[in-house]
């Protein structure tokens, strides 16, 4: 009886098995089965749902629409364009009736271009057949390039925008008459030869012009006797960009609007190209200035330069990549340096940016080897928890060796502001440098330990040497593009880079904002903070 029992039980615990296996296994399959409708049907959805963005998107394009959805959150229904002076609004243009095309088909020396040209005036005036190769694209009168193309759901409504650069079908200038000026202003930079050459070869080249003067030793050359003028051709011209700093020379300082302005009238100069950075450009806007006061029909350009890459508006200044690059080499040096003076070996390296800390904050994020970037926009805190003396301290216990790269307009909160300016008024800067590498070596010192510092500044070698092929074509564009606005009669204006559009820009807004600076709440201080790993003193 006992035995029949337990059997039973038995039977019974192996149906209840029997059934929860069952059970389970029906709930695993069902689930599975689901699982798989239900990704059947979601990716029907999706491919329905795709078949119909693919059929809107037809619709639209058959429309003369874009592709993508049509958001009432983001909208730009008000645009301010910045307008430049116009001389054609001011003076008769000689250039009228004269088809804008490029003269590249004309001889290399200059009296043969002149035969040609003269040979081709009645042709050109009659329009009976072109003179030249026509342009692929010609830019109309209020072309334009919206400045903040970053939008916002529910944002502003209301941008901005610069008139684009490029060729021009209307000519101000008779091409064939044009005497033109090029001068070069302030510090060396990466790339003015290249400017130069740009300039010259576009007049000559894309132009004909008469002729066109070097103004040698900066604003000064106009009138100081000890600065000649020489004459520029693509023949003088033709080899100049490999070589570093200004084939016209340069210089500080120097600015006269009479004597300038004499010079302009002796020389019947109708075009006036100024290189330099945000005080020379102030300087060229006085000249164009000067010229209208006195009834002068003078195209006056500037091409923006500056190491620093501060000038406002524009995405880059030529010559800073190329800096950037060459920098690179005091850091490895220096890192050298670091790794092989025992003990606590610690390279500092002093990089140019007066105000603005681009140069310096760039090299660290190509570079990948700074330990410590300090730039004038972040505040210097040397001790306590976001001191960088401690951490530099760190970085040494950790890896040995540590190198800093320090902007020479860095930690004016500690040393003071100068009083004195140099010619150009510039304040002179306090030597941060030689600063840090005595804080340093006292911080260690005081630490018990001792710290083996080199310092390199390589500030004039990043500066005097030959553009790189990027900052080159760079400069070829800004050259032809400010010839190409001086001709059609724009005057006042400077030429840069907007959004990766060349632009042509009114001198007084553009000097208005300058120097930028680097945002310190921005996403480059971000890059670099994550590379440093160095305190935020924001």
């Amino acid at each position: 009886m006992m035995r029949s029992s337990s059997s039973n039980q038995q039977t019974a615990l192996y149906c209840t098995m029997a059934a929860l296996t069952t059970a389970i296994a029906t709930y695993h399959i069902t689930k599975t089965l689901t699982k798989k409708q239900e990704q059947e049907r979601a990716l029907k959805l999706a491919n329905a749902l795709s078949m119909e963005k693919a059929n809107k998107t037809k619709s639209q394009i058959d429309k003369g629409l874009p592709p993508g959805t049509l958001t009432d959150s983001m909208k730009i229904d008000q645009v301010y364009l910045w307008e430049l002076e116009d001389l054609k609004h001011r003076f008769p243009s000689s250039g009228e009736g004269i088809e804008n095309v490029m003269q590249v088909h004309l001889p290399t020396t200059q009296a043969a271009r002149r035969a040609a040209l003269k040979a081709s005036m009645a042709t050109r005036k009659s329009n009976e057949a072109k003179a030249g190769t026509p342009y692929n694209k010609v830019i109309g009168e209020k072309d334009a390039i919206i400045a903040d193309p970053v939008r916002k759901p529910n944002g502003t409504t209301v941008s901005r925008a610069y008139i684009r650069a490029g060729p021009r079908e209307k000519l101000h200038f008779n091409p064939r008459e044009v005497k033109a000026a090029i001068v070069t202003c302030g510090g060396l930079c990466p790339g003015l030869n290249n400017v130069v050459r740009g300039l010259t070869n576009a007049l000559f080249h894309l132009y004909g012009a008469k002729k066109v003067t070097g103004i040698t030793g900066g604003y000064k050359g106009f009138y100081d006797p000890e600065y000649p003028p020489v004459d520029l051709t693509p023949e003088v011209v033709e080899f100049i960009h490999h070589q570093g700093g200004t084939f016209l020379s340069s210089s500080r300082g120097g600015f006269d609007l009479d004597k300038i302005i004499a010079f302009l009238k002796k020389n019947d100069i109708c075009q006036l190209y100024v290189i330099g950075g945000d005080g020379t450009h102030r300087g060229a806007f006085r000249i164009h200035e000067g010229c209208m006061e006195q009834g002068l029909n003078v195209a006056v350009a500037g091409i923006p330069k500056t190491i620093d890459n501060d000038i406002d508006h524009v995405d880059r200044t030529f010559g800073f990549e190329t800096a950037i690059e060459h920098a690179q080499q005091a850091i490895r040096c220096a890192k050298v340096e670091a790794k092989c003076n025992k003990p606590n070996g610690i390279g500092i390296v002093k990089l140019m940016g007066r105000s603005a800390g681009f140069i310096a904050a760039h090299t660290t994020m190509c570079s990948g080897d700074v330990d410590l970037c300090l730039v004038p926009e972040i505040p210097i805190v040397l001790e306590g928890k976001n001191g960088c003396l401690p951490h530099i301290r760190e970085r040494v216990k950790q890896q040995g060796y540590a190198v800093i790269v320090v902007a020479e307009g860095a930690g004016e909160e500690l040393l003071g502001q100068s009083a004195e300016t140099d010619a150009s008024g510039n304040k002179k800067l306090p030597a941060i440098g030689e600063f840090m590498k005595g804080a340093v070596v006292d911080y260690f010192k005081r630490k018990g330990e001792e710290a083996t510092v080199k310092y390199i500044d390589p500030s004039y070698m990043i500066r005097s040497v030959p553009a790189n092929a990027s900052d080159s074509i760079y400069c070829m564009q800004l050259a032809q593009n400010a010839v190409h606005g001086a001709m059609a009669g724009y005057t006042g204006f400077s030429v840069g880079l907007c959004n990766n559009k060349t632009v042509l820009l009114p001198i007084p807004e553009l000097v208005a904002t300058s120097p930028k600076h680097m945002n310190p709440k921005g996403r480059t201080w971000e890059r670099v903070l994550a590379l440093t790993r160095q305190p935020n003193t924001i």
